[in-house]
């Protein structure tokens, strides 16, 4: 009998959003069905909403038990998830069992629940940065390049001009940061996750924490930390500042690190974030909304603190 199983409300709010978004949530159903049915898997709980990708609890035709993970097909990040879990192989990361990288559908080891959200922030980037050398290999010639992003990023941030509520020293100060680091042979040449975070870090029974939901290019390890500046946010009560810091410079000495070099990447990739926001409102057609105005404060926050 064939799955009929409605989208998690949390995903399909995601139409509210770019046109692609609407092609893929309507794909995604049957999408997900044929992998399914094709893969001998079968539904072994609640589905599970990503911000670009539906995960659905599975057992195998043998009874063991895995994930289904289909990601947007629009996001060009994610385009050698498989690749890079393929390449890491396990060390580290969350294994790969299976892949259909042209339908971006990923059969991955099932791991446990719980994220490094609920141990000290200090702690929870510890654990974090300890990944890094496991992570940072070798990049494959296959991945888009850390730079071949940031320069059309920079170029759509060079744009917005005062549409960007961003005081202009700061935007001017990512784009000459920004575009030395495209041009430095440096910022490209290892296997960056691009997205690791407190949530990105699961409990596991193999190691106590497994990396998950890569965003592969080769590019610099010194991209890294800036997630963990702006996550958690309502954790760092009184001085923000120091506590902004105090992370930043955590991260920096456990991974080992050039502070000045990570503290450039961060105001280009804070800068750009909040451009991001900025990009979104104008695709919708309206101004900014609170989520986006918080988004765009909290960016600028952490680009200041980490150069203060």
């Amino acid at each position: 009998m064939p799955v009929t199983l409605p989208l998690p409300p949390a995903l399909d709010r995601r139409r509210q959003g770019a046109p692609e978004w609407i092609d893929w949530l309507d794909r995604l159903p049957a999408l997900r069905d044929q992998v399914l049915a094709e893969w001998q898997l079968g539904v072994d709980g609640e589905q599970i909403p990503g911000s670009a990708a539906l995960v659905v609890p599975v057992r195998d035709a043998e009874g063991q038990p895995a994930v289904l993970k289909l990601a947007f097909d629009g996001a060009p990040e994610l385009e050698h998830e498989a690749l890079a879990l393929q390449h890491w192989h396990g060390d580290g990361t969350v294994r790969l069992l299976r892949a259909d990288p042209r339908r971006r559908a990923l059969l991955l080891e099932r791991l446990g629940q719980d994220d490094l959200t609920d141990l000290w922030d200090l702690e929870a980037c510890e654990i974090v940065a300890g990944f890094y050398r496991r992570l940072h290999r070798p990049a494959m010639p296959q991945l888009r390049t850390l730079t071949s992003f940031v320069d059309g990023w920079l170029d759509d941030l060079a744009a917005l001009g005062r549409e960007l509520p961003v005081p202009p020293r700061l935007v001017e100060q990512a784009l000459h940061l920004g575009r030395a680091l495209v041009g430095d042979p440096a910022s490209t040449g290892v296997v960056i996750h691009g997205d690791l975070h407190y949530a990105n870090v699961l409990a596991a029974e193999r190691e106590p924490w497994l990396v998950i939901d890569p965003q592969p290019m080769a590019g610099d390890p010194h991209w890294e930390p800036a997630p963990l500046l702006t996550d958690r946010w309502e954790e760092m009560v009184g001085d923000l500042r120091a506590g902004i810091r105090r992370r930043f410079h955590t991260v920096v000495d456990v991974a080992e690190l050039d502070e000045a070099r990570a503290r450039d990447w961060t105001v280009v990739r804070m800068v750009v974030d909040a451009s991001w926001a900025a990009l979104d409102a104008r695709r919708a057609g309206r101004g900014l909304n609170g989520d986006e105005r918080d988004r765009i404060t909290r960016c600028v926050a952490v680009a200041k603190a980490v150069q203060d």
